[in-house]
């Protein structure tokens, strides 16, 4: 869901523009992104790539992949070989709460 306080880093169509430098918004953004990846779909790196290209704006799929990877919102495979969407991720305050406070 699409909070408030990231509303100026979200396009009209619903594409993260830039991934905010605080903690607390960076958290949100990542929140919101992780909930628009389908739970039943695994992807390779390069396929992982070309989705999240599709939820963002600016460019960088590398430190979005790492970012979700960090705080545990997508699980990826020891080797690297496939992404998926952490059925079990915290939700964004949770996040907020762990990480930023």
């Amino acid at each position: 869901m699409l909070n408030k306080e990231i509303m100026g880093f979200v396009d009209e169509s619903g594409r993260l523009t830039s991934l905010p430098a605080k903690r607390k918004k960076r958290l949100m953004a990542l929140s919101y992104l992780a909930d628009r990846i389908p739970e039943d779909t695994a992807y390779t790196e390069k396929e992982f790539n070309e989705f999240l290209n599709t939820l963002h704006t600016f460019g960088d799929p590398a430190t979005l992949r790492r970012e979700l990877y960090d705080y545990f919102l997508i699980n990826r495979e020891n080797d690297g070989t496939a992404y998926s969407v952490n059925p079990n991720r915290l939700p964004a305050e949770a996040l907020i709460a762990k990480y930023a406070e």
